[in-house]
């Protein structure tokens, strides 16, 4: 299973689907709320967990000029969708593969796309 450091947007419902499907779930908004998006991108590299956002900034961080490292992250672009819905298809992408880590993914509602990440 996946250890994943859920960033403070990601509902409490999808946190609690991830941890019953067996993954390691930190979540930003109960252990560190507030926390600016480098100091949460800097954490799940330090504590190697897959970051879990609707924050797209952190594609600028990741790729941008001044890159900075990262395990993986997924962002989450479903915003016509549900809470339940969100659950659902976070959790359903989750199932379908088992390379996240060392990527940059993008779960959207009908696909996922992925990138590798540099090395550091």
């Amino acid at each position: 299973m996946m250890r994943i450091l859920a960033d403070e947007n990601v509902s409490y419902p999808l946190v609690c689907a991830l941890r019953d499907m067996g993954h390691e779930v930190a979540w930003v908004r109960s252990d560190s709320p507030g926390m600016k998006d480098g100091e949460v991108l800097e954490r799940a590299y330090r504590e190697r967990r897959v970051l879990l956002t609707f924050d797209r900034h952190f594609g600028d961080l990741v790729f941008g000029v001044a890159a900075r490292p990262a395990h993986g992250v997924i962002l989450l672009r479903l915003g016509d969708l549900s809470r339940s819905e969100i659950v659902d298809a976070v959790s359903a992408a989750i199932k379908s593969r088992s390379d996240w880590e060392g990527r940059f993914s993008v779960i959207e509602a009908s696909r996922v796309r992925t990138a590798l990440l540099k090395r550091h």
